[in-house]
């Protein structure tokens, strides 16, 4: 009788006090009720139970307060304990879920962000060249066509074959070089890409695309773009993109370049403490190293 006694205290110690006024930072009125549901406890525990079950022996006489908590407290703190254990796992897994579903949602933001302004650059090429009549209107077509069939229908996941990534970054960079056309070279080499490998989809392009938009927009002529991408043997990708450009022309925003800001949060988001980015503009020559370790 003594353990139902103690376990109907705690019963509306958890399931009453705790909801309404714990969890609710209602400190003062929490402590206040529980003295009371411990004083309650204790007299009937001292002056009612014992005085039935131990009439000749403890229900003679009262131990003192001091006695009755040390018996009390820690039943009351064990059977309490529990619930609240219980309770602050289920707000923890409520909070990881509620993190999980705002990383999700920031993640789709982030490249959704990414189609309109790719399309936006490229539809305004292709409307030049169509003005013009080039015979490389439908060259460009075709390539837009597959790049933004891969963007639309194949980056759904936060992770995708490597290799299909590196097939996207080819036909992309093959649609950017069309701005090039005479005035200078586009190197794009790779080495161990192998399909096993995992990559978060269209963040390298975005690097490739910035490259593109320094050159071009500061010089007429001599340019230069190098990409390289290969993995080494930690399961490390390295991916090295150099280009040519002028200070005097409009790249005092290089450091801030396009979506650069966007794609420095995806790495953040998606691969924290497992990559590395460098971004180096000098001697007319703006450099990206970035190392990423990859899912497998």
């Amino acid at each position: 009788m003594a353990f139902l006694n103690y376990a109907i205290g705690a019963f509306v110690i958890n399931y009453i006090l705790l909801p309404k006024l714990f969890y609710r930072k209602k400190y003062i009125y929490f402590l206040l009720t529980v003295a009371i549901i411990i004083t309650v406890i204790i007299y009937i525990e001292e002056f009612v139970l014992e005085k039935i079950y131990y009439p000749d022996t403890r229900g003679t006489k009262f131990l003192g307060i001091i006695y009755c908590m040390l018996d009390v407290m820690p039943v009351i703190t064990i059977l309490t304990g529990f619930k609240f254990a219980w309770d602050a796992s289920k707000k923890q897994l409520l909070v990881e879920t509620l993190q999980s579903s705002v990383k999700e949602s920031e993640l789709q933001f982030l490249k959704s962000q990414i189609n309109p302004h790719f399309l936006f650059n490229n539809l305004n090429n292709l409307y030049s060249y169509a003005i013009e009549q080039s015979p490389k209107t439908p060259s460009i077509i075709l390539e837009l066509s597959s790049v933004l069939r891969y963007m639309l229908y194949d980056c759904k996941e936060d992770y995708v074959s490597l290799s299909k990534e590196i097939e996207h970054l080819k036909n992309f960079t093959q649609l950017n070089e069309l701005q090039i056309e005479e005035r200078g070279e586009v190197r794009f080499d790779t080495k161990n890409i192998k399909s096993h490998y995992q990559i978060a989809p269209l963040i390298l392009s975005v690097f490739i695309e910035n490259a593109f938009k320094h050159s071009t927009a500061s010089q007429s002529e001599d340019i230069f773009i190098n990409i390289d991408i290969k993995v080494d043997e930690q399961d490390l990708l390295v991916f090295e993109c150099q280009n040519s450009y002028l200070p005097l022309g409009n790249t005092e925003s290089l450091s801030k370049g396009i979506g650069l800001s966007n794609v420095k949060k995806r790495l953040e988001l998606l691969y924290p403490n497992a990559h590395e980015l460098s971004i180096v503009a000098e001697e007319n020559i703006y450099h990206v190293t970035l190392k990423m370790k990859l899912k497998t």
